[in-house]
């Protein structure tokens, strides 16, 4: 029976701080198991911030060098002219500065697990030295003629495309196939939505428990908002967003409308509901509705104090569903009110029931639009960042509702 057979995946995920159940995260998971017991290169891809550091420790911990040394060293963060030295060791005398001899990482980390981060960005020269290594085990410090041994397991991670790489003469081929032997992809976080909201609310957790505070709780529709973002920082950029509300947001309830305040908006790359494949303006459409809703929450929560006694309950938002086949994107905002459930008590009065009952969606978005131009003095680009949408949007939705503006 292997090692990973043996295990349960909660426990592993556990032990390692691992939140989510996504299959493609589980398979790497599972793969960093069944090869730590093996001698064999790792190359980790994924895009800055999904957490690839995680599976060379893993590897470490259930290889049996795991009582050796665990080195991880970030290749992108050591200037070129040192990276020789830092990697190999130098010898004294070798360079200015050398004022003794100096054992490099693969020489400290002998017989243990050495972790280079951003493999990319290693210049061509220090590649030639780390093929050597891989290969026959052996290396020259920097300022030496003698050739040394060394033992290491080399786990290489990369956020860059190495196959580009190559064909811009930015790395060896040779190298990525010996790197390459097992290749472990981690997805992005817009790749596995379903943990989205897991992973925030571990952070809000963690951050309240720091600061002494209450933890952040999240409504429906900020928790659809969340989800459908881009997260082009992944993990990293979730963490710090829930970092920044958790210390900066009075309110504990977040709504959509707090939350859109912390995801960059700008350029079409960081809308914040992006869809590959699909044209982004209904999915904008949506969060306008949201941005709606929730003006009209406010709206009825003042008529309730009005009419006294007599309870009205705000509309309620229900979250859309998941689109799974192809759907026309190309309706307006006021084909989308199907999502939208009003519900007021019949204790309000049958004219106010019957002004609800007859809002449109529609009027409702014109008036947005129009109080957001009236705010800013007619500066459609303000406006359009009062909205949460861009410019371009904003121009096409007053067209579409043929504002008098």
């Amino acid at each position: 029976m292997s090692i990973f057979a043996a295990m349960d995946m909660r426990s592993l995920k556990q032990r390692f701080d691992i939140i989510g159940s996504n299959p493609v995260l589980d398979r790497a998971l599972e793969t960093a198991v069944r090869v730590a017991g093996t001698d064999l290169s790792v190359l980790i891809t994924g895009e800055s911030g999904v957490g690839k550091e995680v599976v060379p420790q893993i590897i470490h911990s259930f290889s049996p060098r795991k009582h050796k040394k665990y080195i991880a060293v970030n290749c992108g963060a050591i200037p070129e002219g040192t990276i020789d030295s830092e990697l190999f060791g130098h010898e004294k005398g070798a360079f200015t500065g050398a004022v003794e001899t100096r054992k490099g990482y693969f020489e400290v980390a002998d017989e243990g697990t050495l972790f280079l981060d951003e493999v990319a960005e290693l210049p061509l020269s220090t590649q030639v030295r780390l093929l050597r290594v891989l290969q026959t085990g052996e290396f020259i410090k920097v300022g030496s003629s003698k050739v040394e041994k060394t033992d290491v397991r080399v786990v290489a991670a990369t956020n860059k495309n190495l196959i580009k790489a190559i064909e811009n003469g930015k790395f060896r081929e040779d190298l990525y196939y010996r790197l390459n032997t097992v290749p472990i992809t981690i997805p992005s976080l817009r790749e596995r939505r379903e943990d989205i909201y897991l992973l925030f609310r571990k952070f809000a957790v963690d951050f309240a428990e720091r600061y002494k505070m209450p933890s952040i709780r999240l409504t429906d529709p900020a928790k659809v908002l969340l989800e459908n973002y881009r997260w082009p920082g992944n993990i990293r950029q979730l963490k710090s967003i829930a970092e920044q509300i958790s210390v900066i947001e009075h309110n504990r309830e977040i709504g959509p409308e707090v939350i859109a305040k912390y995801l960059p908006a700008e350029g079409p790359e960081f809308l914040p509901v992006k869809t590959e494949g699909h044209n982004s303006d209904y999915l904008t459409d949506r969060d306008i509705i949201y941005k709606i809703l929730y003006q009209l929450r406010h709206e009825v929560e003042e008529l309730k104090k009005r009419v006294g006694d007599k309870e009205v309950e705000a509309p309620a938002v229900v979250a859309p569903p998941r689109f799974s086949g192809s759907i026309d994107l190309t309706r307006n905002l006021s084909d989308s009110a199907a999502i939208v459930d009003y519900d007021v008590d019949a204790a309000a009065s049958e004219k106010e029931e019957s002004e609800m009952q007859t809002l449109s969606i529609q009027n409702v978005s014109a008036e947005l639009i129009r109080k957001a131009l009236e705010k800013h003095g007619g500066k459609r680009k303000l406006a359009a960042a009062e909205l949460g949408i861009s410019e371009r949007t904003l121009y096409r939705k007053i067209k579409e509702l043929d504002l008098d503006l």
